[in-house]
C-alpha cells in the first residue's frame, strides 16, 4: 500500500494516478436511482452533463441507467479534478 501524500491524500491507483475523495459506488447508485435528475454527475462534479441529464430526464431513464452501470463497472471514471474514483 502506498503512503498518502498531500497530492494524493487517498492514495494512488496501480498506474500511479491519485484517487478521488468521491466513490464510484456512490456515484453509480446515485446515477441509477436519481439519474433522471443528474445527481450522480453532480456528485462527481460533471455539472454540464448533470444539467443535460436533468433537462432530458436522464435521457428518459436510459442514459442515466447506462451511465450508472458504467460508473459501477469502469475503473477509469474520474471526478472534476481528473482523479480516479475510489471503490
Amino acid at each position: 500500500m502506498t503512503v498518502p501524500t498531500p497530492d494524493a491524500p487517498y492514495g494512488v491507483d496501480p498506474l500511479g494516478r491519485p484517487y478521488s475523495d468521491k466513490s464510484k459506488i456512490v456515484a453509480g447508485i446515485l446515477q441509477i436511482f436519481l439519474g433522471g435528475f443528474g445527481v450522480g454527475r453532480f456528485y462527481v462534479g460533471s455539472v454540464g452533463v448533470g444539467v443535460a441529464q436533468l433537462l432530458t430526464c436522464g435521457g428518459l431513464g436510459l442514459w442515466s441507467l447506462i451511465d450508472g452501470i458504467l460508473f459501477l463497472t469502469s475503473n477509469d471514471r474520474t471526478d472534476k479534478q481528473g482523479r480516479v474514483l475510489r471503490g
